[in-house]
């Protein structure tokens, strides 16, 4: 399994920081789950709640259109 993203990296997850947030979602806007992203499950639940704050602030889109 490997090593989570933001363990080795020693870093927090922002709902500012756009670009890392689209590494973690499909093409169809969907959150990837924990088996594709390979993150801790403390890191995963932290970044499923930046991805949907910076939905609702419009940062990020809820669908591709």
């Amino acid at each position: 399994m490997p090593i989570c993203y933001f363990c080795q990296k020693n870093k927090k997850i922002d709902y500012k920081d756009i670009e890392v947030l689209k590494q973690f979602i499909s093409g169809q806007m969907k959150i990837y789950p924990r088996r594709k992203t390979g993150l801790c499950n403390y890191h995963q639940n932290r970044l499923k709640k930046a991805i949907k704050r910076a939905r609702i602030l419009g940062l990020l889109p809820f669908v591709n259109q």
